[in-house]
């Protein structure tokens, strides 16, 4: 495929030629020069990787500058979760809906039931329940008032989110980029088929990344350092 038909490379092009941004110190400029001047280590960069770099990048110039955040009244989707960002959005209220055809299993039922591989944070334990929805697209595994919701983040969006400002936040988890969500927010679940979304419901605090082909979610966690210390025990 030629590069200029490619829409992503087009809307990177508009998003950097609709941003200001000013020019760094001169003591960040002259480390600059520096690294630039030392032999660069050899690295493979695969297409996913990019992608997430690229995804990653494009989280801080939102968070960044105004002018991103007037840019992206749009959509960010980043390991298998669409982002609404907008100047507001809404909460929602009411007991939220189950997924569609959701049953508790075991943990072993889960693993068998689904075409991912899962994991557990060595942080957490073992979950005091696991459920399996979607005819095996997620396993929601919960801890008191945490929830860790798996899926295969490598095909399509699962989740779909609205939020205002507070934007969301770029963080890196070892070399594995994450998406950092501090505030309570809408969320709402896009069946694999294609059907109707279920219900908005709101969702607490939220870190997204992705682990190998698995997406993940983990809510309830209000302290991004403590979040950052469960997904990194993740095995």
């Amino acid at each position: 495929m030629n590069s200029s038909d490619d829409p992503l490379e087009a809307e990177l092009r508009a998003l950097g030629e609709s941003l200001h941004v000013p020019p760094p110190p001169e003591a960040m400029a002259g480390r600059v020069l520096t690294a630039l001047r030392e032999p660069a280590p050899k690295r493979r960069f695969t297409t996913k990787r990019l992608v997430a770099v690229v995804a990653a990048v494009l989280v801080v110039l939102v968070a960044a500058t105004p002018q991103g955040r007037a840019a992206v009244a749009g959509v960010l989707r980043f390991a298998g979760v669409e982002i609404e960002v907008g100047g507001s959005a809404p909460v929602p209220s009411g007991s939220p809906s189950p997924l569609p055809s959701e049953t508790g299993a075991a943990l072993a039922e889960a693993r068998s039931a689904v075409a991912f591989p899962l994991v557990v944070p060595a942080a957490l334990g073992e979950p005091d329940q696991v459920r399996v929805a979607d005819g095996g697209q997620v396993v929601s595994m919960y801890w008191d008032a945490i929830r860790l919701d798996q899926y295969d983040g490598s095909l399509r969006e699962v989740w779909h989110k609205e939020l205002g400002e507070p934007f969301p936040q770029q963080l890196w988890l070892g070399t594995t980029s994450g998406v950092w969500i501090p505030q309570q927010h809408g969320v709402e679940y896009l069946p694999v088929g294609g059907g109707a979304p279920v219900s908005l419901r709101l969702a607490g605090p939220t870190l997204i990344w992705q682990h190998g082909r698995v997406g993940l979610r983990l809510e309830g966690v209000p302290d991004v350092e403590e979040a950052k210390r469960i997904a990194a025990s993740v095995r």
